[in-house]
């Protein structure tokens, strides 16, 4: 599971997708995510999908890539899908079992979540992997700029949250190291109930948490030798700026959001 982790991981290249301003690349994810929640349908789903596999299809990554990204949310997403299957007690009943009932309504409702959290997770996946943590700091201190005005630490917080995208790929690596260092020891994490599995994962975190802690303070030591001194009279050697592929970027998400909204009101299914 650990090396099926994408989120945090970039995917050098030279495409469109690639060469978009960071803050593009943001607010469209952003309104990715609102419009996988404007959405009512499957067709409104089945059109998000197809607008991101053609994004990802441009910047050379793989549909396998994406999918592999999905594995560590498995549990999550099945989950949600028996929550629904079983407590959505609506419409016609399809299988009975005693008090246990799935309905028609539930089956929908089900699969219609557990639709929506995949392709928030691959549209979360496709800026990590699309955009470098140097230019994703920039980017978000640049729309954190205007609330400066109200003291809003907008350089400090874009770069931690940059840091913590950057160290997720670092830390699973880790943590595989040491998951495979315990099963040489004898360690078994793959059998036994839900408290063993819980209790064999103890001798994992604690020396993960001590190597988080060692690179923190690695790092914070190597900011300090370098004078680094946060956001005030930083320069920058590539300054932001919109070009036309934004415009057409923008114009691309503002005509799947139109779409979208035609599904809902014409109720496809």
């Amino acid at each position: 599971m650990l090396k099926n982790m994408t989120l945090g991981q970039y995917f050098p290249g030279e495409s469109l997708i690639h060469r978009l301003d960071p803050r593009t690349k943001l607010m469209a994810t952003i309104a990715l995510i609102a419009i996988v929640f404007v959405s009512q349908g499957f067709a409104g789903f089945m059109l998000i999908a197809a607008f991101v596999l053609v994004c990802a299809a441009s910047t050379g990554i793989h549909l396998k890539f994406l999918i592999r990204g999905l594995k560590p949310m498995f549990f999550i997403i099945i989950f949600t899908f028996i929550l629904n299957l079983f407590f959505q007690t609506g419409g016609s009943a399809l299988v009975q079992v005693g008090p246990v009932k799935i309905t028609d309504q539930g089956l929908r409702m089900a699969s219609f979540m557990a639709v929506r959290l995949m392709l928030l997770v691959v549209c979360s996946q496709l800026l990590t992997l699309t955009t470098s943590p140097i230019s994703l700091t920039d980017g978000l201190e640049s729309l954190f700029r205007p609330l400066q005005v109200i003291h809003f630490p907008a350089h400090e917080i874009a770069m931690m949250m940059s840091i913590a995208l950057r160290f997720i790929p670092t830390l699973m690596d880790e943590a595989d190291k040491i998951m495979k260092a315990q099963k040489a020891r004898g360690a078994n994490f793959e059998t036994g109930s839900v408290v063993q599995r819980a209790k064999a994962m103890v001798p994992l975190l604690v020396p993960l948490f001590v190597g988080a802690f060692r690179r923190a303070e690695e790092l914070a030591l190597a900011m300090d030798a370098r004078c680094y001194r946060g956001g005030a009279g930083r320069t920058r050697m590539k300054q932001l700026k919109y070009q036309g592929i934004d415009a057409l970027a923008c114009t691309a998400i503002l005509l799947l959001l139109a779409a979208v909204i035609l599904l809902n009101r014409f109720h496809v299914f």
